[in-house]
C-alpha cells in the first residue's frame, strides 16, 4: 500500500508524463527504510531527482495534512556539489519541483559565488535545501553556535563524489561528515517523529559515475563505524547510449607527429559544429580553450555573438552568462575546459568534440554525457587527435568504454594539512575536546590509522608550535581552557575563515576593463612579464595592458589581431593506468597486424615505417631504441605507461647507468616513452645484465636519482598553505607569490634542519612519491617490464614513436633558433633521409638483439 507521499509524487510524474526508472523506485525504498549508501547512475539518467524525490516522498508522510502550509522547517537537506556551477542548475530543478507540489520551501544556495548579502540572510534563517561546496560546509562549522544548523538536517547528499574522492576537498568532505555523524540530535518537540537510524538521525548518500572502485568510494564515504547493515549500493545499470567518432585527418601521411593543440583539423570541427545545434568544445588547459576561441573567431567571424568560451579563470558574471545562454539556446557553439564537465544540464547540447586525448576514459565519459544530456537521448562525441598517435588513444578510448574499463579513484589517506585546518575550523567556533575528536576522525577512512602519539603532536602544534615554532606567536593560535580547545584571538579567526579550503594555485590578480568591468584572473607570473602596451588575448578578446594597480591587472581594448596567450600551471595530465593499458592491447593488435579500428587502420603507413626503421611492440616487449647524432648517444625506452611514470623512470634508470659508467644525462619523456641523452656510449647491456629494472632498493634509489628534497619542497608549499602555516593575503590583497614561496621554504628548511621527522614534512615526502612520480605505478610497471623481453634496436634516424620525445626535449633548450624552425629542420633531414632513392633506408644494424630481463 502507498503512502500519501507516493501517491503525490506518483500523480506528479504522470502529469509530467514520465515514469520512473527502476533504480529511481528502489532508491526511493532504500531511503525510505533508512539506509545511507552510494547511488551509481551515468550522467543523465535522472539522478538529481533519485535522491531529491524520495526525500520529498519521506517529509509528506511526516506531514501529510500539513505539508503545504509548514514553515520555518529549518535545514533538512544538505547538498554537496565540486562545482559551483552545478548548484544553479540544480537549484531551478529542486525549486520548479517544489513550487509544482505546493510546498512553501526555499531553496538556497551557499558558494564562493553567494554575495555577502546573501550569506547574511542564511545566517539569518536558512532555507529547507541547501546546495553548496566542501569549502563552504567547513564554513557553517566555522560559525559560533554551528550545530544549531544542522538540527534539523535529514540527509546529506554528496553529488559527484567520484570527482572528490581521491582529492583532498574528499578528505574535508569525510572530516565534515565525521562532525555531523556525531552531533547529538537535536530533535524539535511534539510531532516530529524518532529518525530511522541510531546516532545522529539522518541518512548519508553519495552520487557517483563509475569507477573502478565503487564499493571502496562507498566505504570511504559513510566511514568506518558506519553500520554495515545500514549500508547500500544503488546501481541504475542503464546504458547510456553514446555515439563516439574520431575525426582522421584527410592527409594522415602528412599529419604532424607531434603537437597538442590540434588546430589544423578546424575545418573538419567547424563541419561538425554547422551541423549541430549546440555544441561544446572540450579543451584540456585554460590556453587551449584561449587558443581555440581566438582561432575560431579569426577564421569564422560570422560566429561572433552565437559563441563563447567558459573556465575557471574568467569572472563569475561571465560564466553565469554562458550558462544562461546555454540553457536558452542562444549560442551555437561554446569553448570550454572542465569547468562544464560535470552534472550541468544544457538541454539544447546535441554534440561534444575533445579536442585532444582526456588522458582518462571516465572523464572522456563525463565530457560525453554533457550531449544528449537527458533520459534515453544519445550522447554524441567527436575525438579531435592532436597529432598522429592520438588517433591510437582514442581507439583505446573506444574500446576502454565498450568494456567498462574505468579508473579507479584512490583515496587519499593520513592528509595532515587538512586535518590541521579543521582541528582549528572546529576552533574557531565552538572549540573541541580531544578525546572526542580523536574518536570522530579515526572513524573516517582517511584518519583511520592515525596514531595517538601523531594526535597529540598535532594539537601540541595548533597550541604552541610545536617543537620548532613555539617562539613565534602566530603559529600559536589555539588555546586550552578546561579541556576545551578554543580559538580566542579575532585576528587569527578571522586569516583563518579566508583560508579555509584546499584548493591551491599559483596567486592570480584580477584583469579588469579600465572603464568597465571585470573579466577573471589570470596568474601573476605571467602579468609580471607584461609591460604597458603589450597585447594579449583573455576571455576571447584582444586586450591591451594598461597598468597593475592594487593587485589588479587595467586593461583596454586592442584592435591587434596578434598578441601573447596566458598560460596557467598544472598543464599537462598523464595518461591514466586504464588508457594506458588499453592502449598497449593496441599497439598489440597493431604488431600482430590484426587492427580492427578505423583509427588504428588510418595509421598504417605510420606503423609500417615504424616497424621498417626500428621495431613494432607486442604488449610482451620493452622497445628500447638507440641511436647517435651530432647530440651525442641516444637512448629510447617505450613503457606506455604515462608521462609522470616516464619521468620517474627515466631519473631511476640514468642513476642506475651511471653507478656503472659515470655521466651526465639529459632526460625527455611523453606519455608513450623517454629519451636519456649523453655525450658518451650509454653501457645499456652491462647495466640490463646488473637488473636494471628491479624493483629492489626502489625508493632509495628514486630518492638518489632525484632531488627528492627539491621535489617534496614543492609539495610543502601547498601543504603549508592549507596547514595554515602562511597566510595568502585577505580578499583583494593577496601575497606576492613570491613571497609565499619563500616562506614556505624557509619553513621547510627550518623543519629539515631541527625536526625532520615533522608529520607535514613526511607528507610532503610522501606526496612527492605517490603524486609527482606515482610511485605505486613506477613499481607496477617494473614488475610488468621484468616479465617482458627486452628488444633493443640500433637505428640511424630519429623513429615516428621518437620523434615527438625529441621535440619536446627541443623546448626546454636555450636558443635563438623558434620551437618551429628547429621541429622544422628535423622534418627537412628526416624527409631527405626518406626520399634518398639511391640510397636505400639501411637495414637494422647487426647489434639488434634480444634478451629478457632477470
Amino acid at each position: 500500500m502507498s503512502t500519501k507521499g507516493q501517491q503525490i509524487i506518483g500523480d506528479w510524474f504522470k502529469q509530467k508524463g514520465w515514469q520512473q526508472f527502476p533504480f529511481q523506485q528502489e532508491m526511493q525504498e532504500a531511503y525510505l527504510a533508512g539506509y545511507s549508501g552510494l547511488l551509481n547512475a551515468p550522467t543523465g539518467s535522472g539522478k538529481t531527482f533519485a535522491l531529491f524525490l524520495p526525500f520529498l516522498v519521506g517529509y509528506i508522510n511526516q506531514y501529510p495534512d500539513t505539508y503545504q502550509t509548514r514553515t520555518n522547517n529549518g535545514l533538512l537537506m544538505l547538498w554537496i556539489t565540486p562545482l559551483r556551477a552545478l548548484t544553479n542548475d540544480i537549484r531551478k530543478a529542486m525549486q520548479e519541483v517544489c513550487d509544482e507540489l505546493g510546498l512553501p520551501w526555499r531553496i538556497g544556495t551557499r558558494t564562493g559565488d553567494t554575495s555577502q548579502a546573501e550569506k547574511q540572510a542564511l545566517r539569518k534563517k536558512l532555507p529547507e535545501v541547501l546546495l553548496t561546496t566542501p569549502e563552504s560546509l567547513h564554513l557553517m562549522l566555522a560559525q559560533k553556535d554551528y550545530p544549531k544548523l544542522f538540527q534539523k538536517l535529514q540527509i546529506v547528499v554528496i553529488d559527484e563524489w567520484h570527482e572528490l574522492l581521491g582529492t583532498k576537498r574528499g578528505v574535508q568532505i569525510e572530516l565534515g561528515l565525521s562532525r555531523l555523524k556525531n552531533l547529538a540530535p537535536a530533535l524539535s518537540k511534539g510531532e516530529d517523529p524518532v529518525p530511522p537510524i541510531e546516532g545522529w538521525g539522518g541518512v548519508i548518500w553519495g552520487i557517483s559515475a563509475t569507477i573502478g572502485n565503487l564499493e571502496q568510494a562507498s566505504e570511504v564515504l559513510l566511514g568506518n563505524n558506519f553500520p554495515p547493515e545500514k549500508r547500500k549500493m544503488v546501481r541504475a545499470n542503464i546504458s547510456k547510449k553514446l555515439d563516439i567518432q574520431s575525426v582522421i585527418p584527410k592527409d594522415i601521411d602528412n599529419y604532424s607527429w607531434t603537437g597538442h593543440i590540434g588546430l589544423k583539423l578546424l575545418p573538419e570541427v567547424m563541419e561538425i559544429v554547422a551541423n549541430s545545434k549546440t555544441t561544446l568544445i572540450f579543451t584540456n588547459t585554460r590556453a587551449q580553450s584561449e587558443i581555440w576561441y581566438h582561432a575560431i573567431l579569426d577564421r569564422y567571424p560570422e560566429y561572433a555573438g552565437i559563441m563563447a568560451m567558459h573556465h575557471g579563470s574568467l569572472d563569475n558574471e561571465l560564466r553565469n552568462w554562458v550558462e544562461q545562454a546555454l540553457h536558452q539556446g542562444i549560442l551555437k557553439l561554446v569553448v570550454c575546459t572542465s569547468s562544464l564537465d560535470l552534472g550541468v544540464d544544457f538541454r539544447p547540447v546535441d554534440t561534444v568534440v575533445q579536442v585532444g586525448s582526456p588522458k582518462g576514459v571516465a572523464r572522456f565519459m563525463q565530457r560525453a554525457g554533457r550531449s544528449g544530456h537527458h533520459p534515453g537521448a544519445v550522447s554524441k562525441a567527436y575525438f579531435i587527435p592532436t597529432h598522429s598517435l592520438e588517433l591510437l588513444e582514442g581507439a583505446a578510448l573506444k574500446e576502454a568504454i565498450t568494456h567498462v574499463n574505468f579508473e579507479s579513484r584512490d583515496p587519499i589517506l593520513l592528509a595532515i594539512d587538512v586535518l590541521i585546518q579543521y582541528m582549528v575550523t572546529l576552533a574557531v567556533s565552538d572549540g573541541f575536546r580531544a578525546d572526542q575528536l580523536y574518536k570522530e576522525i579515526t572513524g573516517t577512512y582517511a584518519f583511520a590509522d592515525l596514531r595517538e602519539t601523531e594526535f597529540s603532536q598535532l594539537l601540541e602544534f595548533i597550541t604552541t608550535g610545536g617543537a620548532t615554532l613555539s617562539q613565534y606567536d602566530e603559529f600559536l593560535k589555539v588555546e586550552v581552557e578546561d579541556g576545551l580547545y578554543k580559538v580566542n584571538s579575532r585576528r587569527v579567526a578571522m586569516r583563518h575563515r579566508f583560508s579555509i579550503g584546499t584548493i591551491t594555485s599559483s596567486a592570480s590578480l584580477r584583469v579588469k576593463m579600465l572603464h568597465g568591468g571585470s573579466l577573471g584572473s589570470i596568474e601573476e607570473g605571467f602579468i609580471s612579464r607584461l609591460k604597458p602596451g603589450d597585447t594579449f588575448w583573455f576571455a576571447g578578446r584582444s586586450l591591451e595592458f594598461v597598468q597593475l594597480k592594487e593587485m589588479t591587472a587595467f586593461v583596454k581594448k586592442s584592435n591587434a589581431t596578434k598578441g601573447l596567450i596566458p598560460s596557467w600551471a598544472g598543464g599537462r595530465m598523464p595518461l591514466s593506468s586504464q588508457l594506458s593499458s588499453v592502449l598497449r592491447d593496441k599497439l598489440d593488435e597493431v604488431a600482430h597486424h590484426q587492427e580492427k579500428d578505423v583509427e588504428v587502420k588510418a595509421l598504417r603507413s605510420l606503423f609500417n615505417l615504424q616497424e621498417k626503421l626500428s621495431h613494432l611492440p607486442k604488449r610482451t616487449d620493452l622497445l628500447i631504441e638507440a641511436f647517435e647524432s651530432r647530440d651525442g648517444h641516444h637512448l629510447f625506452f617505450y613503457p606506455f605507461e604515462g608521462r609522470l611514470v616516464h619521468e620517474g623512470m627515466a631519473s631511476l634508470i640514468a642513476y642506475r647507468i651511471g653507478r656503472i659508467k659515470k655521466a651526465t644525462y639529459s632526460i625527455a619523456m611523453n606519455d608513450y616513452g623517454f629519451e636519456l641523452l649523453t655525450d658518451e656510449p650509454i653501457p645499456l647491456m652491462e647495466a640490463l645484465e646488473e637488473d636494471l629494472f628491479t624493483i629492489h632498493n626502489l625508493i632509495d634509489d628514486i630518492q638518489h636519482s632525484l632531488n627528492a628534497n627539491e621535489m617534496a619542497r614543492r609539495r610543502f608549499r601547498d601543504i603549508a598553505h592549507i596547514g595554515g602555516l602562511v597566510f595568502t593575503g585577505y580578499p583583494g590583497q593577496p601575497i606576492k607569490n613570491r613571497h609565499l614561496q619563500a616562506s614556505t621554504g624557509l619553513l621547510f628548511d627550518v623543519f629539515m634542519e631541527y625536526e625532520p621527522d615533522n608529520l607535514l614534512i613526511r607528507q610532503a615526502f610522501n606526496e612527492a612519491l605517490a603524486f609527482q612520480l606515482e610511485e605505486f605505478r613506477l613499481r607496477e610497471a617494473l614488475l610488468r617490464i621484468q616479465k617482458q623481453e627486452i628488444v633493443i634496436k640500433q637505428v640511424e634516424r630519429p623513429t615516428p614513436f621518437a620523434f615527438p620525445i625529441l621535440v619536446d626535449r627541443l623546448r626546454e633548450k636555450l636558443t635563438l633558433e623558434s620551437l618551429e624552425e628547429r621541429v622544422a629542420k628535423m622534418a627537412r633531414r628526416y624527409d631527405a633521409f626518406e626520399d634518398d632513392e639511391e640510397e636505400p633506408v639501411p637495414p637494422v644494424k647487426d647489434k639488434t638483439r634480444k634478451r629478457k630481463s632477470s
